[in-house]
């Protein structure tokens, strides 16, 4: 299965970002949305789960929940926004992967058997960090595939 994973959009769909989508199963929004209209446009691709990040105060944002957990062909996936945030053993809870955001910096790592995945910012750029997404493949045999993706954006 083939998950698109996005985070940090606060406000901006991107129109680069749109297209870069074709083929995701399910989107995951690890947080700060900004407008809601942006999961019901990324609904219109495929299901969507979100998350609720730190700009995400009032309205339709602000009551979505602060962690999720999603399953995909056997695999727990933990979602939240800041990953200093987390206050589990992922090992102990038998997480697959901790997806985050947050920092719009964009990160892959492994710690004990669990995927730490960060696919960074796609919303508005902050400092020089790159514009990006990610994608997340779930193999029938449970295989974690994680990539990050940059966006082709005009660096003006």
């Amino acid at each position: 299965m083939k998950i698109a994973v996005v985070s940090d959009t606060h406000g901006l769909l991107r129109p680069e970002l749109l297209p870069m989508l074709g083929g995701a199963e399910h989107i995951l929004h690890l947080g700060d949305v900004g407008d809601p209209a942006i999961l019901t446009r990324l609904a219109e691709i495929a299901p969507v789960t979100a998350i609720r990040g730190n700009v995400d105060t009032d309205g339709v944002c602000g009551r979505l929940p602060e962690t999720e957990v999603v399953t995909i062909n056997g695999q727990d996936l933990y979602m939240l926004h800041d990953v200093h945030d987390l206050d589990l053993d992922p090992v102990a809870a038998g997480f697959a992967a901790v997806l985050f955001g947050h920092s719009h910096k964009p990160e892959i790592r492994r710690h004990k058997g669990v995927v730490y995945f960060n696919p960074g910012s796609c919303g508005p750029r902050r400092f020089q960090l790159p514009i990006t997404f990610g994608w997340l493949q779930v193999a029938a045999e449970g295989e974690l595939i994680a990539e990050i993706v940059t966006l082709p954006v005009n660096p003006h």
